[in-house]
């Protein structure tokens, strides 16, 4: 097979293709403020200041962190804001937007297989997105709302594999686990980013701040992505197709791959932790206001203490998935849940509950490494590398939207202590499957940290 041959930009890639993790040292890829001075001179000037391929890939992760929800809880609030949407028809419209781009996300992951431009899915996912804020922004009827919510949701469901995709383009099977969890730390960074800045900006620019800054950071995606350098990014190392001759580029037929057991049990375990985890968040806010207390400041708090912590814990599971595998982090992601649902089931007191939201930003830190690495393990070399992350993200999703049903269902039948521990269930049946899925890594992979194979990802 003839060696992939690399174009100018290449040059900030070792000479097997490949960039290895320990490039970076021990800590984010590159400094935040770095990343955000060298875009616009990358954009304007490409060739005279060219950054190096992870460096974008932290910027598209990083503006990309709060757009993979789409338009979600902003427009909630700005529609009840505006006082012409009563809660049935926001409920409808969030149900319904949820419900249809929840089954998008096996195609968008079969599209980024097959169109082999993770770039360009990136550009189309953050247009989508800057659609829809321009349409909310304009103030238009009915539909258009409907369209708008629609097309940023769909806009964030292709910019995951399309991202996954990327990552593994430039930096092959090898570093993606160590690379993923910075990839995650800086998603969780800019959730946090903007999280702050509607926070700060909304007393002083109004409610439609959200989707400023939410349009924003789309455009700021696309440019970090579409400035990307090309030649950085190779599809058969996306795909474990590298050491294959051409005539051997075959794709996995679908129900076989989606039929494989560790698959089939993530999903599971997925479905159960998100319906335990997606309540409960919602329902510790209900009960705040329940009990007098601020829910609004309170809600705000947690999700910032959540997102700080997914910020090292990604970091120490993308290090940890390299050298010890992908099991353990599984395993202590569910474990964290049934005794999350406990805490708040006993603890009414606002401050007591910051450990909740500390369990939170561990488990779904944790789950976010994970994931992806387990399902690049399970399917590497298919060619269906996204489609089946998607597969398990659709089911993954219908957790995730049953939750706030049953959730509300147990609290008003059991009362909030019941319904709080009846959520523990589901989380505890999630980690006792959990420990029945076995360890994916692969054999060459422990060798080579053990350091008896030389690492191919060296240069």
């Amino acid at each position: 097979m003839q060696p992939f041959q690399r174009r100018s930009h290449d040059a900030f890639l070792p000479a097997s293709g490949r960039i290895h993790p320990a490039e970076w040292g021990g800590s984010l890829p590159v400094p935040i403020t770095f990343t955000l001075s060298c875009l616009a001179i990358q954009a304007l000037f490409p060739m005279v200041f060219p950054m190096p391929p992870l460096a974008h890939l932290a910027a598209i992760n990083f503006f990309a962190g709060d757009l993979q929800g789409g338009l979600g809880p902003f427009l909630t609030t700005w529609l009840a804001q505006t006082g012409y949407w009563t809660p049935g028809g926001i409920g409808a419209l969030s149900t319904g937007v949820g419900l249809a781009t929840l089954f998008l996300n096996t195609p968008a992951g079969a599209l980024v297989d097959h169109l082999h431009r993770p770039r360009l899915c990136i550009a189309i996912g953050c247009a989508a997105i800057i659609a829809g804020t321009t349409l909310i922004l304009a103030k238009a009827g009915v539909w258009a709302i409907v369209v708008a919510d629609f097309l940023a949701a769909a806009g964030g469901v292709l910019i995951l594999p399309s991202l996954t995709a990327l990552t593994l383009g430039i930096v092959g099977k090898d570093a993606f686990p160590r690379q993923q969890g910075r990839n995650q730390s800086f998603n969780h960074a800019g959730v946090l980013a903007a999280a702050l800045a509607i926070t700060v900006g909304t007393p002083w620019f109004g409610p439609s701040t959200s989707f400023w800054v939410l349009g924003g950071m789309a455009a700021l995606a696309l440019l970090a992505g579409m400035t990307t350098p090309g030649g950085t990014w190779d599809h058969r190392r996306a795909h474990g197709w590298e050491d294959k001759p051409v005539h051997e580029h075959r794709r996995e037929k679908l129900l076989l791959l989606l039929g494989k057991q560790h698959l089939l049990s993530l999903a599971l375990v997925l479905a159960l932790f998100n319906v335990a985890n997606g309540s409960i968040f919602g329902l510790l806010g209900q009960r705040l206001a329940a009990n007098g207390y601020n829910s609004i400041v309170w809600t705000a708090v947690y999700l910032i203490v959540a997102e700080a912590i997914m910020i090292p814990v990604s970091l120490w599971a993308g290090s940890g998935c390299q050298r010890q595998g992908r099991r353990h982090l599984l395993l202590i992601a569910t474990a964290t849940l049934p005794v999350r649902a406990v805490m708040a089931a006993f603890v009414t007191d606002p401050v007591w509950l910051l450990p909740t939201e500390v369990l939170d930003g561990i488990g779904a830190g944790l789950i976010g490494v994970a994931v992806p690495v387990v399902v690049a393990d399970v399917t590497w070399g298919s060619g269906r590398t996204q489609t089946a992350l998607g597969a398990v993200n659709t089911l993954q999703g219908i957790g995730g939207v049953s939750s706030g049903i049953i959730g509300g269902g147990l609290v008003q039948w059991l009362g909030w202590t019941g319904g709080f521990l009846a959520l523990a269930v589901p989380a505890s049946v999630a980690f006792a499957i959990a420990l029945w899925i076995e360890e994916t890594r692969p054999e060459r992979e422990r060798r080579r940290e053990a350091g008896s194979e030389p690492g191919r990802a060296t240069a």
